[in-house]
């Protein structure tokens, strides 16, 4: 490279967002250890937020994805990280899914988890809650990957696309729905999520 005048190009990256501010109320067991996949749908949630910057403005996504269907069960868009936004997800997930009592819900050590009106929530319709070790970002690898593969296939290198966060966030709703009910997944036998719930459900009958 040196000889032809070439040299890498070292892109910064973005510190990843963290909702950790230490403790703030009970830390709960880490019931899942890696093993993220479920036999049947909506016996293992897990969720997290993720940042996306545009133009120096800022946009949070804190969806659930399923154990099982890897379908996204809920999501809700803010302009900041608010415990409102992580209690109308579940609010929304439990109008579409009601049965959830020994449902393990999973997540990182961020305050909304931590915080007493969201473990109150799961506890009063039977979740059990369920965390990653601090800072160990692979105990949350199933959500991980679902936000790796989003922003790869409709955020990075597209930003220019978007000419404000209101563009940014309906682009988020529309993959979210491309990826729910027409992505392919070979994980999944060569099913959308959706379809793979549908023939799940039809086989536990």
């Amino acid at each position: 490279m040196t000889k032809m005048h070439l040299f890498g190009l070292t892109l910064k990256r973005r510190a990843k967002y963290s909702s950790y501010r230490g403790t703030k109320g009970p830390i709960k067991p880490n019931l899942i250890n890696r093993n993220f996949y479920s036999i049947l749908p909506d016996r293992k949630w897990y969720s997290d937020i993720t940042e996306f910057h545009l133009d120096g403005e800022k946009l949070y996504l804190s969806p659930i994805i399923d154990g099982c269907t890897q379908e996204i069960i809920s999501y809700t868009i803010s302009r900041h990280p608010v415990l409102k936004q992580v209690m109308d997800m579940l609010e929304d997930s439990y109008q579409k899914h009601p049965a959830l009592n020994g449902l393990i819900f999973h997540t990182d050590q961020g305050w909304q988890y931590q915080h007493k009106t969201f473990q109150s929530w799961l506890e009063n319709h039977g979740v059990i809650q369920s965390m990653s070790r601090k800072g160990n970002s692979l105990d949350d690898g199933l959500m991980e990957g679902f936000f790796g593969i989003l922003k790869r296939e409709m955020f990075y290198g597209f930003e220019k696309n978007f000419k404000n966060l209101d563009e940014l966030e309906q682009a988020i709703r529309d993959y979210i729905e491309y990826y729910n009910h027409k992505r392919i997944k070979t994980v999944l036998k060569n099913h959308t999520p959706k379809e793979y719930r549908s023939m799940v459900l039809k086989k536990a009958i």
